[in-house]
């Protein structure tokens, strides 16, 4: 196998000192964080207002990041940069970390995302927990998520970011669990937090290699110097940054959280998937790209993850017919063309970061269009008990149709701008080497494009079976009717505003290479390398590939009559409904041995600890007995007793003289 290093991508652009509006950027961290922290002391006293004042924390925080972002468009490229520094963090010895914050097009950018599409989902929550008596405490909640995620992606260190990364696992935890008066829900938030707790580890020991090979964790220090570092080191950190990255971004083989994590709210589903929790894996990598760069062998791996978890995604998405999990399958496997982009190196860094962007509003749509379904159905989930919704709820089914014709990569909606773009890179992977070997085109090209066809179908079959065919209203517990409505304007009008994106932000974005132009200070230009097919016949063979899977899930879902209850399937499909075994996997590897260690240290505790100190009690019991029997009350007796002590203690003593 031939390999042969990348050409050098970055174009290396110092900070500037944050003036204007970047000198205002500790702000976008601390408007969310003083909101959570006031609601969550006053506690029910705010129970009548407390979500008007997240929302509002949040559209300010969107407001800071737009000023922002606008001061950064129109200063010049090289003054794109802002570097502030807060406070000392961490004093120890030479060692020191100080907590800043690093303004960039990339920040940025994941800012926006974050706070326009949270601020959205934050005016859709009002409406949808309105009737929740701890709704306040909710929205104190997600305004902890979006400070978190925001500390995440504005820290100028590995340090910064992972307080961010453990806050957005510990809002995670909070949200899934939110309803945690149901077990299943309770279990579902521990799964996700201790699962990220793996990823965590692999962040954790990254760092730490990081102290030892630059003594510093500040990205300015790490990306400078990695190249004088041994291969073997760069690769140790990559390698561990890629655990990080599967464990929040829910990547194989970490994913198997994602599903159970619908067990939240709908509101909190749609900023975990959109522009949250699971985006932060991708903005580590591509923020890692230097590291990876250096270490050729790591970013491999990080595209073959994404290949393999684009791919189980879809499957997985194929079988289910809770309307959550398919789009949590869904983001999985969307999540892992990112991951393919991001491990192809200046190919691809730039459309993963874009296609993240455009997934965020599309996938948001459509977790609140599947909120809206389930107010409207009584709560349920169950796509074999909906139908023929189209006349009942027409802005949910008009919208998420936008969302559905975005996600497949329909010209000329969002996701062909995006999508397509990681597709051609992942055929033109060939062209530089490095982490590329030289038929890395033929693999990951055709699995990228294999992946856009299942994508077509599950997500058609999740449509169709929603909105068209005949109706199945009935409730799955009594075969009670429903009677299915339209949501109100609170709900109803984020999801227009996300469609409007859905439909025009991926063109909007792509005149003139405006969004790849935009990055540039952060991530360096584009490389554009020879793609093994012409890029006509590859967009062609996406889109006849894209048309197929929606016509089988026509016919399939939409012409045919779908059973209410599962039928069985072959082999396949019944391990796409238990997700490929992954939680069998698991708990034949990690849970059985770590129970079997349990019920050995059960056992011993009981009969060899507790036993010695149990049968120490007995004994001391048994001599109490028989000495309890001498003392019968008589002087006499006491007498001879002190009489025999001292025979016995003189007998001693002269047995030792002699």
């Amino acid at each position: 196998m031939t390999t042969f290093m990348f050409p050098q991508a970055l174009t290396v652009y110092d900070t500037v000192p944050a003036t204007g509006a970047a000198a205002y950027a500790w702000a976008l961290i601390l408007i969310p964080l003083a909101s959570a922290g006031l609601l969550l002391l006053l506690g029910r006293a705010s129970d009548k207002w407390g979500h008007l004042l997240a929302t509002l924390a949040s559209w300010s925080t969107f407001v800071v990041g737009a000023l922002i972002a606008a001061q950064m468009w129109n200063a010049p490229v090289d003054a794109r940069r802002f570097g502030q520094t807060l406070f000392t963090w961490i004093p120890a010895g030479d060692f020191t970390v100080d907590f800043g914050l690093l303004v960039d097009p990339l920040s940025i950018t994941f800012v926006i995302l974050v706070t326009f599409v949270g601020s959205l989902i934050h005016v859709y929550a009002i409406a949808y927990m309105e009737h929740d008596a701890a709704r306040r405490r909710f929205f104190a909640y997600l305004n902890f998520f979006i400070a978190a995620m925001l500390t995440l992606v504005l820290a100028d260190s590995y340090a910064g970011l992972f307080a961010g990364w453990e806050g957005v696992g510990l809002a995670s935890y909070l949200l899934i669990g939110f309803w945690n008066h149901v077990p299943a829900y309770a279990v579902a938030a521990k799964k996700a937090f201790i699962m990220n707790r793996v990823g965590d580890m692999g962040m954790l020991i990254a760092m730490m290699a990081m102290v030892a090979a630059f003594h510093s964790v500040s990205f300015s220090v790490v990306s400078s110097q990695v190249d004088s570092i041994p291969a073997a080191s760069a690769t140790v950190i990559g390698f561990f940054l890629l655990v990080a990255a599967c464990g929040k971004s829910a990547q194989f083989p970490l994913q198997a959280w994602l599903g159970d994590a619908m067990a939240g709210p709908t509101p909190v589903s749609a900023l975990i998937h959109a522009a949250t929790m699971v985006t932060a894996g991708v903005y580590l990598i591509v923020r890692s790209g230097d590291v990876f760069m250096a270490a050729p062998i790591a970013a491999t791996a990080v595209a073959i993850i994404g290949a393999i978890t684009l791919l189980f995604g879809a499957i997985v998405g194929c079988a289910k017919d809770d309307m959550k999990k398919v789009l949590a399958a869904s983001t999985m496997s969307q999540i892992g063309y990112m991951m393919l982009g991001a491990g192809l190196g200046p190919i691809g860094w730039a459309f993963s970061i874009f296609h993240l962007f455009t997934h965020g509003f599309f996938k948001a749509l459509m977790f609140l269009g599947a909120g809206s379904v389930m107010h409207g159905m009584g709560d349920q989930v169950n796509m074999r008990r909906f139908g023929a919704l189209r006349g009942a709820m027409k802005v949910t089914w008009l919208t998420f149709m936008m969302g559905w014709l975005a996600i497949l990569g329909v010209p000329p909606f969002s996701g062909y701008w995006s999508k397509d773009k990681i597709i051609e890179a992942a055929f033109s992977a060939d062209s530089f080497g490095g982490n590329i070997a030289l038929w890395a085109g033929w693999v990951y090209g055709p699995v990228a494009m294999i992946g856009a066809g299942v994508t077509a179908f599950y997500m058609s079959r999740l449509f169709f079976m929603t909105f068209h065919g005949k109706a199945r209203w009935t409730t799955e517990a009594e075969g009670a009717p429903v009677h299915p409505h339209e949501s109100g304007p609170l709900m109803t009008i984020p999801m227009i505003v996300l469609a409007v994106g859905a439909v025009a932000l991926g063109g909007a974005l792509s005149v003139g290479d405006t969004f790849t132009d935009w990055l540039v200070p952060s991530i360096g230009h584009v490389m554009h390398g020879d793609p093994v097919l012409n890029e006509y016949v590859i967009q062609g063979a996406t889109l006849a590939l894209v048309i197929l899977g929606a016509v089988i899930a026509w016919m399939k879902y939409g012409r045919d009559e779908v059973p209410t209850s599962v039928p069985a399937g072959n082999a396949l499909t019944e391990a796409a409904r238990r997700d490929l075994y992954q939680d069998t996997v698991n708990e034949t590897l990690f849970m059985m041995p770590a129970k079997g260690l349990v019920t050995v240290a059960t056992v011993g505790d009981a009969s060899a600890i507790d036993g010695a100190l149990n049968g120490l009690g007995a004994g001391s019991q048994l001599l109490g007995r028989i000495v309890g029997v001498t003392q019968n009350g008589l002087v006499r007796t006491y007498a001879a007793y002190i009489l025999g002590g001292v025979i016995l203690a003189l007998a001693i003593v002269l047995g030792f003289r002699l």
